[in-house]
Protein backbone atom coordinates (compact mmCIF):
# COMPACT_ATOMS: atom_id res chain seq x y z
CA UNK A 1 0.00 0.00 0.00
CA UNK A 2 1.06 3.47 -0.66
CA UNK A 3 1.87 5.32 2.45
CA UNK A 4 2.63 9.26 2.55
CA UNK A 5 4.73 10.42 5.81
CA UNK A 6 4.31 14.48 6.87
CA UNK A 7 7.20 16.09 8.80
CA UNK A 8 8.34 19.67 9.53
CA UNK A 9 5.19 20.81 11.32
CA UNK A 10 5.36 22.95 14.64
CA UNK A 11 5.37 26.10 16.45
CA UNK A 12 6.04 29.25 14.85
CA UNK A 13 5.81 33.06 15.15
CA UNK A 14 3.93 35.40 13.17
CA UNK A 15 6.36 36.15 9.87
CA UNK A 16 8.42 33.06 10.48
CA UNK A 17 9.33 30.12 8.26
CA UNK A 18 8.55 26.53 8.29
CA UNK A 19 9.40 23.58 5.59
CA UNK A 20 7.09 20.52 5.71
CA UNK A 21 8.15 17.65 4.17
CA UNK A 22 6.03 14.21 2.82
CA UNK A 23 7.87 11.19 1.98
CA UNK A 24 6.10 8.48 -0.04
CA UNK A 25 6.59 4.73 0.12
CA UNK A 26 4.65 2.13 -2.01
CA UNK A 27 4.50 2.98 -4.52
CA UNK A 28 5.91 4.74 -7.88
CA UNK A 29 6.56 8.46 -6.34
CA UNK A 30 7.07 9.95 -10.28
CA UNK A 31 3.66 8.49 -11.22
CA UNK A 32 1.81 11.04 -8.95
CA UNK A 33 0.66 14.43 -9.28
CA UNK A 34 1.53 15.68 -5.62
CA UNK A 35 -0.05 18.30 -3.42
CA UNK A 36 -0.54 20.01 -0.29
CA UNK A 37 -3.93 20.59 1.99
CA UNK A 38 -4.94 22.20 4.94
CA UNK A 39 -7.76 21.79 7.79
CA UNK A 40 -7.88 24.71 10.39
CA UNK A 41 -10.82 23.49 13.38
CA UNK A 42 -14.54 23.38 12.24
CA UNK A 43 -13.23 24.21 8.54
CA UNK A 44 -13.47 22.19 4.88
CA UNK A 45 -10.03 21.05 3.71
CA UNK A 46 -8.47 23.25 1.06
CA UNK A 47 -6.00 23.18 -1.31
CA UNK A 48 -3.06 24.66 -0.58
CA UNK A 49 -0.71 24.05 -3.75
CA UNK A 50 -0.17 21.28 -6.17
CA UNK A 51 2.91 19.68 -8.24
CA UNK A 52 2.93 17.89 -11.81
CA UNK A 53 4.79 14.88 -11.94
CA UNK A 54 8.05 16.42 -13.55
CA UNK A 55 7.82 19.20 -11.06
CA UNK A 56 7.87 21.55 -13.98
CA UNK A 57 3.93 22.64 -13.38
CA UNK A 58 2.59 24.08 -9.89
CA UNK A 59 -0.24 26.04 -8.70
CA UNK A 60 -0.80 27.71 -5.39
CA UNK A 61 -4.03 28.88 -3.49
CA UNK A 62 -4.31 32.73 -3.61
CA UNK A 63 -3.83 32.80 0.13
CA UNK A 64 -0.18 31.16 -0.30
CA UNK A 65 0.68 32.75 -3.25
CA UNK A 66 4.28 34.46 -2.77
CA UNK A 67 4.80 32.84 0.45
CA UNK A 68 4.70 29.26 -0.02
CA UNK A 69 6.51 26.90 -2.43
CA UNK A 70 5.69 23.01 -3.32
CA UNK A 71 8.71 21.35 -4.79
CA UNK A 72 9.64 17.35 -5.32
CA UNK A 73 12.49 15.45 -5.65
CA UNK A 74 11.85 12.35 -7.85
CA UNK A 75 15.17 10.62 -6.81
CA UNK A 76 14.25 11.26 -2.98
CA UNK A 77 10.92 10.14 -3.60
CA UNK A 78 9.90 13.22 -1.37
CA UNK A 79 7.78 16.23 -1.67
CA UNK A 80 8.16 19.64 0.43
CA UNK A 81 5.95 22.76 1.40
CA UNK A 82 8.52 25.46 1.89
CA UNK A 83 6.56 28.30 3.89
CA UNK A 84 8.00 31.77 4.40
CA UNK A 85 5.97 35.22 6.17
CA UNK A 86 3.68 33.27 7.79
CA UNK A 87 0.50 34.10 9.21
CA UNK A 88 -1.68 33.41 12.06
CA UNK A 89 -4.71 32.05 9.16
CA UNK A 90 -2.40 29.35 8.12
CA UNK A 91 -2.84 27.60 11.45
CA UNK A 92 -3.75 24.42 10.03
CA UNK A 93 -3.28 20.71 10.17
CA UNK A 94 -1.29 20.11 6.74
CA UNK A 95 -1.85 17.09 4.86
CA UNK A 96 0.23 16.10 1.97
CA UNK A 97 -1.56 13.69 -1.20
CA UNK A 98 -0.86 11.81 -3.91
CA UNK A 99 -3.20 11.19 -6.97
CA UNK A 100 -2.95 8.93 -10.20
CA UNK A 101 -4.52 9.86 -13.64
CA UNK A 102 -4.95 13.99 -12.81
CA UNK A 103 -3.49 17.45 -13.67
CA UNK A 104 -2.02 19.64 -10.95
CA UNK A 105 -4.67 22.15 -11.40
CA UNK A 106 -7.52 19.66 -11.29
CA UNK A 107 -5.96 18.02 -8.26
CA UNK A 108 -6.03 21.79 -6.33
CA UNK A 109 -9.90 22.73 -7.82
CA UNK A 110 -11.39 19.32 -6.96
CA UNK A 111 -9.23 19.29 -3.52
CA UNK A 112 -9.10 14.86 -4.20
CA UNK A 113 -6.47 12.46 -4.12
CA UNK A 114 -5.94 8.42 -4.30
CA UNK A 115 -3.59 9.13 -1.21
CA UNK A 116 -3.44 10.73 2.11
CA UNK A 117 -0.84 11.62 5.00
CA UNK A 118 -1.98 11.62 8.28
CA UNK A 119 -1.45 15.48 8.98
CA UNK A 120 0.97 17.56 10.49
CA UNK A 121 0.17 20.55 12.83
CA UNK A 122 1.41 24.02 12.17
CA UNK A 123 0.39 26.34 14.19
CA UNK A 124 1.28 30.29 13.78
CA UNK A 125 1.10 32.85 16.70
CA UNK A 126 0.71 36.31 16.59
Amino acid sequence: QVQLAESGGGLVQAGGSLRLSCAVSGGTFSSFVMGWFRQAPGEKREFVATINRSGGSTYYADSVKGRFTISRDNVKNTVSLQMNSLKPEDTAVYYCAAAYVTTAQAMGVRVSADYWGQGTQVTVSS
